[in-house]
């Protein structure tokens, strides 16, 4: 296949291999993993760090001893290197919001919202990883597909099910830009999918 040139909806920078490549989460083999990895918290804006803030007390008992007092000592979120605010961690890589359940790592602000105890369910960086956006200096929005160790189960099931990333980002993509720009980036997908069959 042609290598392909950054694609544009709307007012949206696209990596192509955000429609060319396959994931799929695989909590089964992977374990949450991305969670507890890294060297710095989830980029956050103002806006969910307020929300985040409001959830504290109802997932409160689901965080860890360390992650509680984090929170006490820095609060929630903090600056990271770049100077862009992310969710505090601990231990230099956990996000403080961590908790297990049967030895899978998952989100104590996802499961509250999912049971139905808070409105607000993770931030818009967590729920649209792989993909990672960033403002330019000119404003505008670029997505990137970002490939981590981590998750090469995550790569390895989206391939057998033939899923590309923004289709298994369906709903966070919406979330973030719009059920119409959803579709015309289905409809840019499709016309990449047929020039790829003409060029085999």
């Amino acid at each position: 296949m042609r290598q392909l040139p950054i694609i544009q909806v709307g007012d949206i920078l696209i990596s192509p291999d955000i429609i060319t490549e396959y994931f799929c989460c695989d909590l089964d083999r992977c374990k949450g993993i991305c969670c507890i990895e890294g060297d710095a918290g989830a980029p956050v804006t103002l806006d969910e760090t307020l929300s985040i803030e409001d959830a504290l007390d109802t997932v409160w008992n689901d965080l860890s001893a360390a992650a509680q007092a984090v929170i006490d000592k820095q609060g929630v979120v903090y600056n990271d290197i770049e100077g862009e605010l992310v969710t505090s961690i601990v231990g230099g890589k956990d996000c403080v919001f961590t908790c297990y359940d049967n030895g899978c790592c998952l989100c104590a602000l996802e499961k509250a919202y999912r049971k139905g105890k808070t409105k607000f369910c993770k931030p818009i960086s967590c729920a649209l990883y792989p993909i990672r956006a960033k403002k330019l200096r000119n404003g505008t929005i670029a997505l990137n597909y970002h490939q981590w160790e981590v998750c090469a189960d995550a790569r390895a099931k989206g391939k057998e099910l033939q899923l590309p990333v923004y289709r298994f980002l369906k709903e966070p993509l919406i979330r973030s830009f719009g059920e119409e720009w959803y579709h015309e980036l289905e409809e840019v997908a499709d016309e990449i999918h047929r020039i790829s069959l003409c060029d085999k």
